[in-house]
């Protein structure tokens, strides 16, 4: 007798990033037999068309991504229960923040046999910053609060960055024995391949939503000093404003642009065709990334990287090897750093090369969900892919 097909609910933060960030898994999911529900806020009917083209089923969820009302989350809470009461996964697995609070809480009572939490960054609330105001810091009082509420009913908790994971135990948010480092989520290499390094002009690219926290104004900076050295330098931003409390403003950026310091592209469905117009991939965050996908992505187009040596992000980079890690909020170091490849060109091959290589060890998207599957028990070791 066939055993029964394992049923899991994906709960996730924002439907319009499903499918980029967490479509291989789904496919991989149903390829081992899985049915799986993705819940999720703002759906289109062409998102909708797309999981079930994966082999899912589309739910929708109110959420409030960057919101602090009470009652909107108790909404979101409720709802989730309610839905996961009547569905009845076996499995239950959360990423980013608001979903593994609420999706783990929601699943816990109504006792859904196996709770999983991926950590996929830290994020705004746990970035370092000593100039941050009271309501700031009472919101992240908050925040780990019900943080260690949330991961208190799980069974185990994906993390990405063993920085994370210290942290997370550290603050007694979560308790060791259900850890595991799974590693970035990774990228499909089929997808994302090696593009001709781009060595005229020497073209630098961020692509980021626009989070102070994410080195934006850092690169801006930068990218005023480059340019006044080497004015045919080109600097290319991709990405769009954001309801966070750390975002940048609209005219803050269209400042920069207007005054030729950098080309703001706004968000790009695509970035795979501005990735092949660049030289360097630079991402100067401190946001407390989990391992940023842009820069993954970078990679596995044989970019070299410069980034930050911070959580996440120094898991990208083999320093001297395919790029540089600078300090966080170092604007002197990443000049420094920009200037190597406009003075050395040839690094951008050679360190376009390595980061290819490393990503093909590292974020290889079908080993990583394989590990994840074994973990949630929903594939054996052998299972192929």
């Amino acid at each position: 007798m066939r055993p029964e097909p394992v049923r899991l609910a994906l709960v996730a933060p924002y439907a319009p990033s499903i499918v980029s960030f967490r479509g291989a898994l789904i496919h991989t999911l149903v390829q081992n037999g899985a049915q799986v529900w993705v819940f999720a806020p703002d759906y289109t009917p062409a998102i909708r068309e797309q999981i079930r083209l994966l082999g899912a089923i589309p739910i929708d969820y109110p959420m409030d991504r960057t919101g602090t009302n009470p009652f909107n989350d108790l909404r979101t809470l409720w709802s989730l229960f309610c839905m996961l009461k009547q569905l009845r996964p076996d499995v239950v697995l959360s990423y980013n923040i608001k979903p593994v609070i609420y999706g783990s809480l929601a699943s816990w009572v109504a006792q859904c046999p196996k709770r999983v939490a991926w950590i996929n960054g830290l994020g705004y609330n746990f970035t370092t910053d000593k100039r941050i105001g009271l309501k700031r810091r009472m919101l992240r009082r908050v925040v780990r609060a019900i943080y260690r509420l949330a991961l208190r009913t799980t069974d185990v908790v994906f993390f990405q960055n063993p920085d994370d994971l210290s942290e997370m135990a550290r603050l007694g948010i979560v308790q060791l024995e259900k850890a595991r480092l799974v590693g970035a989520s990774g990228v499909d290499l089929n997808e994302w391949l090696p593009s001709p390094a781009v060595v005229n002009p020497v073209t630098f690219t961020l692509a980021a939503r626009l989070l102070r926290e994410k080195g934006i104004v850092e690169f801006a900076q930068a990218a005023r000093c480059i340019k006044q050295r080497y004015p045919n330098t080109r600097f290319l931003l991709l990405g769009g404003l954001d309801t966070n409390p750390g975002a940048l403003r609209e005219h803050e950026v269209r400042q920069w642009a207007e005054a030729g310091i950098l080309e703001w592209h706004g968000h790009v469905p695509d970035v795979r065709p501005y990735f092949a117009q660049t030289s360097v991939y630079v991402l100067p965050s401190y946001y407390r990334e989990g391992v940023p996908r842009s820069t993954q992505e970078a990679m596995a187009m044989a970019r070299p990287v410069i980034t930050t040596d911070a959580p996440g992000c120094r898991e990208t980079v083999i320093d001297g090897v395919n790029g540089f890690l600078v300090p966080p909020r170092d604007v002197d170091a990443l000049v420094a750093a920009m200037e190597r490849f406009i003075q050395h060109p040839e690094l951008i091959l050679t360190m376009g090369q390595a980061s290819r290589k490393l990503a093909e060890e590292r974020f290889d998207v079908h080993k990583i969900n394989q590990r994840i599957l074994e973990v949630m028990g929903v594939a054996s070791k052998d299972t192929k892919l």
